[in-house]
């Protein structure tokens, strides 16, 4: 863990209930005990930086990981790094030149802006529990709730989340528990009834199964990376 200069703690790194979440979901389920048996070492970390975390999902939404991995890395070239002041300096022509819709210039334009203007305060939302962090998320236009809950899980390192609309999920759910079928949300929400109170870390494993390459969104690192589940169509996301 890290701190700003005025005291906040920003969640960095890898989380402190990794390994106990790992050694009760080997307990727990055989499946997961040979995940985490094949990615020894590596781990879900945090990233410092509340925009850049909301940004990246929003550029994500509804396209595939290389296409996000793509404009991603033009749209932070285009503004030599991420903050909300840079997206807000620049005109939407130069935005949808890095291959962003004219939506997603909205969103990300109406997300600066309440950043600018101190309305995201996520060290006020640490104590609140997950579906009330969704909800005040959701209420930023672009923000569904699959963005919401990729925040969760790599802003907050909340250790329950369970991302039912994440594709990413639900291809290693198929893959590793239904000889690759794929399931319903319910049948998928009962399946990780096993794996409570740590859904987040057996959803970073399903993730690695499919991706061996980790995720990790540190501030410094920019988020070149695209997030694991970006193909999902994020129920109340922009369409």
């Amino acid at each position: 863990m890290l701190c700003h200069g005025d005291g906040r703690a920003m969640l960095i790194g890898r989380p402190a209930y990794w390994d106990r979440a790992c050694a009760e979901l080997a307990a727990a389920d055989t499946v997961m005990a040979a995940l985490i048996a094949t990615y020894p070492g590596i781990s879900l970390e945090g990233r410092g930086d509340a925009f850049m975390t909301l940004a990246r999902s929003i550029v994500g939404q509804q396209i595939s990981v290389r296409a996000a991995d793509a404009v991603w890395g033009r749209l932070v070239s285009l503004l030599d790094g991420m903050s909300s002041e840079r997206v807000l300096a620049q005109d939407d022509d130069a935005l949808r030149g890095c291959g962003l819709s004219v939506r997603k210039v909205e969103y990300l334009r109406d997300l600066a802006r309440h950043h600018a203007a101190g309305r995201l305060d996520p060290q006020a939302w640490r104590d609140w529990d997950d579906e009330a962090v969704i909800a005040e998320l959701t209420d930023i236009r672009g923000i569904g709730r699959w963005t919401a809950e990729m925040f969760l899980i790599f802003y907050l390192l909340r250790p329950d989340v369970l991302p039912l609309d994440d594709i990413g999920l639900l291809r290693g759910v198929a893959l590793h528990y239904h000889d690759g079928e794929r399931q319903p949300r319910k049948a998928v929400r009962e399946l990780a009834e096993r794996w409570q109170p740590w859904r987040t870390v057996a959803t970073w494993y399903l993730w690695r199964s499919l991706d061996p390459v980790p995720v990790a969104y540190r501030a410094a690192a920019l988020g070149r990376l695209a997030l694991p589940g970006s193909e999902a169509l994020p129920a109340g996301s922009a369409r």
